[in-house]
């Protein structure tokens, strides 16, 4: 499974990164987590706020820090 982290680097991106990264070690999965940092890429993929989660290619939670618990949820979409 492929995370994209869409954003800047801020310090929300990080969180969401490593909120991510525990969410999929409490699944049991192995996912590959992708920063995509260019403004150019992340327009292109429609995104409007960051930070920006995508799954498999496909943007789910936009504009928000999702806890750990909320991304469990997303993952096992």
């Amino acid at each position: 499974m492929k995370l994209s982290i869409y954003g800047k680097g801020c310090k929300k991106c990080e969180q969401l990164t490593a909120n991510a990264q525990q969410a999929a070690e409490a699944l049991g999965l192995a996912v590959e987590i992708e920063k995509v940092t260019d403004m150019n890429a992340i327009i292109d993929k429609g995104v409007m706020r960051t930070p920006a989660l995508g799954i498999d290619g496909e943007v789910v939670l936009e504009g928000k820090v999702a806890s750990p618990e909320e991304l469990e949820a997303l993952l096992k979409a």
